[in-house]
């Protein structure tokens, strides 16, 4: 869910004066004797969308303390159950999984995704299933995640030079500007073989992608009170919409131009250098799917796979959180150099053999998950759940940040324990992950039929960006200054106030 500004509710609290508290006499809704998950009280109209605050998933939180881990909450005029724990969140991924597998419409979605035909936010049906497993056999497969290794090696590369240009004295760098730089660089590359950089070195692709999350995860009017469509109008939402897409379907558009006329002349011969569109149009040509795919498509495809910040975010966290305690810093510090030892660069190898560096990776995402509340799914039939009744069409958030922190389940939830990865003692038991937990209690890239197909694509990015940070850099705060850990909401959760760090430059000499 997303917060609601105060400007947002100026228009809404006018008409609720002036036009619903009158339609709420004449159409007061009748005794519902089914037994509903526990709510907190609502208001007329608006339901319980004023509680939501500037961080939802902080504030649903708050509210499940009280009513309990599966709380049902009326959003505008949508039912929405929000799920707090990780028993609960068993019982919507795994048991009824099925049954909490759709989407609900996103005005934005729907106009920015081609009618919501990317993987993430498309509804459950054929499309969805045809279009989830092209990704996961094709675009994010072990083979071809490895394939771009070179790819994010490059990248990586130019970051780490980046950063020694910027270690002039005692200046800082902008560690939020530089990850964002190269996550967007490295997905631009593998989803259009192109960083689209202008010649100050801002990619193109990147501006508009982000722009484009931005305006999805705004409040929309129409998605929670429909009768008040007219709001997005009046206040611009709706035209800001129209005017993003529109630039966005001019790129993308252009780009698909030129990867049918390469394949016209004869296309990439590597299969190795393919990137994520030239794959696409292959299958789509070569009549390999099951579901017919339009150039649209294609296009809302790509922009699942280049609409996200998870790299950037949670590098910045998991810098940030190392940088608060210094005795994880310097352990994880000295596992990666004394694994890399005097090697002039990094090889996937050496990645894999830094088990306590995947733990700091492990923890930070448990702290800061990217997607704090998943993204919403909606129920395709009334379902029971631990004896109350969910109807058909209400709206699922699973409070990832909640569950994660959960003190019934986490020792010391708030801290930055690393170590709490470190030992591995799954004994094979079903359902539980290779440190023995409830696989349940740590989910990050969600569950079910909804988990992330990108995960493995997005974790060697994070890896290997990581690890040439901390082999390569020391790092220090500027002028004595105390970091903050405070959340600015989004799509992704990102750090308030960017991250600025001092580099100093780490030889294999020191």
């Amino acid at each position: 869910m997303y917060p609601i500004s105060k400007f947002d509710l100026i228009p809404l609290s006018l008409c609720l004066i002036f036009f619903f508290l009158v339609l709420l006499k004449l159409f007061k809704p009748k005794n519902n004797t089914k037994n509903l998950p526990p709510s907190p009280p609502k208001l007329p109209i608006i339901g319980n969308l004023h509680q939501l605050g500037s961080l939802p998933h902080q504030s649903l939180a708050a509210l499940s303390d009280k009513h309990g881990p599966l709380m049902l909450l009326k959003l505008g005029q949508v039912p929405t159950l929000v799920v707090s724990s990780a028993e609960m969140a068993r019982e919507v991924m795994k048991t009824h999984d099925l049954n909490f597998s759709s989407r609900p419409l996103s005005t934005a979605a729907n106009i920015l995704l081609y009618q919501s035909h990317d993987v993430a936010f498309a509804p459950y049906g054929d499309y969805w299933r045809q279009a989830r497993k092209i990704c996961a056999l094709e675009l994010f497969s072990v083979k071809r995640v490895e394939s771009f290794q070179y790819v994010r090696d490059e990248e990586v590369a130019v970051l780490v030079d980046r950063i020694r240009r910027g270690c002039d004295g005692e200046g800082s760098v902008n560690l939020c500007e530089l990850f964002l730089s190269t996550s967007n660089n490295i997905v631009s590359r593998c989803m259009m073989g192109d960083k689209f950089e202008d010649e100050n070195g801002k990619s193109r692709f990147g501006d508009i992608s982000r722009r484009a999350m931005v305006i999805i995860t705004a409040f929309c009017f129409a998605d929670f009170l429909p009768a008040l469509w007219w709001i997005d109008v009046v206040r611009g939402f709706d035209g800001e919409l129209k005017k993003c897409f529109t630039t966005l379907d001019a790129f993308l558009s252009k780009v698909v131009e030129e990867h049918m006329a390469k394949m016209r002349a004869g296309g990439e011969s590597d299969e190795s250098k393919k990137d994520f569109m030239d794959i696409m149009l292959q299958l789509m040509q070569g009549e390999k799917v099951d579901y017919h795919f339009s150039l649209d498509h294609l296009k809302a495809i790509d922009m699942f796979v280049g609409g996200s910040d998870t790299t950037a975010t949670g590098l910045e966290w998991t810098m940030t959180e190392l940088m608060r305690n210094r005795a994880a810093m310097d352990k994880v510090q000295e596992e990666v150099r004394r694994v890399v030892g005097k090697k002039a660069r990094i090889e996937v190898e050496d990645i894999e053999k830094m088990e306590y560096m995947k733990c700091v990776i492990k923890e930070s995402l448990r702290l800061h998950p990217p997607l704090p509340l998943l993204i919403p799914r909606e129920t395709m039939g009334d379902v029971e759940i631990e004896g109350y009744h969910i109807p058909s069409k209400a709206r699922v958030f699973v409070n990832v940040w909640a569950i994660q922190r959960d003190p019934k389940i986490w020792e010391r939830p708030n801290e930055f324990i690393p170590e709490r990865f470190m030992e591995k003692n799954s004994g094979g038991q079903k359902g539980r992950d290779e440190y023995g937990r409830d696989e349940y209690e740590f989910i990050s890239f969600g569950g079910g039929r909804r988990k992330c197909p990108g995960m493995s694509f997005g974790l060697a990015s994070f890896e290997c960006a990581l690890a040439n940070l901390l082999h390569w850099f020391d790092w220090k705060l500027p002028n004595g200054s105390e970091l903050d850990v405070e959340e600015e909401n989004g799509l992704t959760v990102r750090k308030k106030i960017p991250l600025h760090l001092n580099p100093i430059p780490y030889t294999l000499s020191n």
